[in-house]
């Protein structure tokens, strides 16, 4: 004769499955948190600050984020404006890779995926080597968004999702407001908007040669005088308006102005400098009567410099 299991056994046996799969579903939520947390740079602590004084953008927000979160921003913003894309552009690309990525450079992802967007090698992106360069990345994204008809005028979820393809395209919504306060600076609107602070023992020093390749990488080989982008690149000497320590940056004119009436151009130039200095061992940056230096920030110089090049003084 079957053996049949009393009731207060079968409630016990089916007490202890619902414990067993609550604490299943809380390690999966926590080991959830912890990847989320770990692929969008929140461990480390937050080096650089994107304010903006007067409150004409994002209403007096501010925006923390780490170094490499903001060399990575620093990076997308060149390629764009390098492309000739619109600050809206770049506000659609900065949301898309805090989504994907968080502004890092991740070596991981869904399937294939890799990189500040999250590209796949087998859908044509580009090899892993590719992907994995900020630049090459940044640009395949402008690529595809510049082929989005209207872009510029849709929801950046739309936008963004026409490029991505994403599983959840809603998510982008989230990061607008603090991509358009990134932008703003990035692109040179807002004049002295991006601070970093990096840590002492983290900065190296500076090398020329560094500074003028990832110049030329970001903004393309226009950005320097062509002895700079070229025989000065080769032998690391200093070209003309440099010293040994000290890249000078000519500012091109424009017609776009920052807030102030200065060049976009040259506070686009002062920000990536910023942005890249726990990088590239800058130590101090000049421009449009502005000075920043990695213990103070943004000060007003006691004499004034021109706004026809950015200075970048590298640390020795």
């Amino acid at each position: 004769m079957p053996r049949t299991v009393a009731p207060a056994r079968r409630h016990t046996a089916r007490s202890r499955r619902l414990r067993i799969t609550a604490a299943f579903a809380v390690l999966v939520a926590v080991a959830g948190y912890l990847t989320v947390q770990y692929v969008t740079g929140s461990k480390g602590s937050d080096q650089c600050t994107v304010q903006s004084a007067d409150g004409s953008v994002g209403e007096g927000r501010t925006y923390r984020l780490t170094s490499e979160q903001a060399a990575n921003a620093a990076t997308i913003s060149a390629v764009g404006t390098t492309r000739g894309m619109p600050e809206r552009a770049v506000t659609i690309a900065l949301a898309t890779a805090l989504q994907e990525s968080g502004l890092r450079n991740i070596e991981h992802g869904d399937r294939d995926s890799l990189g500040l967007f999250q590209q796949r090698p087998s859908q044509g992106w580009g090899t892993a080597k590719q992907i994995l360069d900020p630049a090459y990345s940044a640009g395949k994204f402008y690529q595809h968004l510049a082929e989005v008809p209207g872009y510029s005028r849709l929801p950046l979820t739309v936008a963004a999702q026409r490029v991505q393809r994403s599983g959840f395209p809603q998510a982008y919504a989230k990061h607008e407001p603090d991509a358009t306060l990134l932008a703003a600076a990035l692109t040179g609107r807002a004049p002295a908007a991006l601070n970093c602070d990096p840590p002492r023992s983290t900065a190296g020093t500076g090398e020329m040669t560094k500074v003028r390749a990832a110049l030329v990488r970001s903004f393309g080989k226009d950005v320097l005088p062509s002895d700079e982008a070229t025989d000065g690149a080769d032998t690391g000497a200093p070209a003309a308006g440099s010293t040994a320590g000290t890249l000078s940056v000519p500012v091109q004119a424009t017609r776009r102005a920052a807030e102030g009436g200065t060049p976009r151009r040259g506070w686009e130039l002062a920000h990536w400098a910023v942005a890249q200095s726990e990088a590239l061992g800058i130590d101090e940056v000049s421009y449009a009567g502005k000075k920043w230096d990695s213990g103070s920030g943004w000060r007003t110089e006691q004499k004034e410099s021109g706004t026809t090049a950015v200075r970048m003084h590298l640390a020795q």
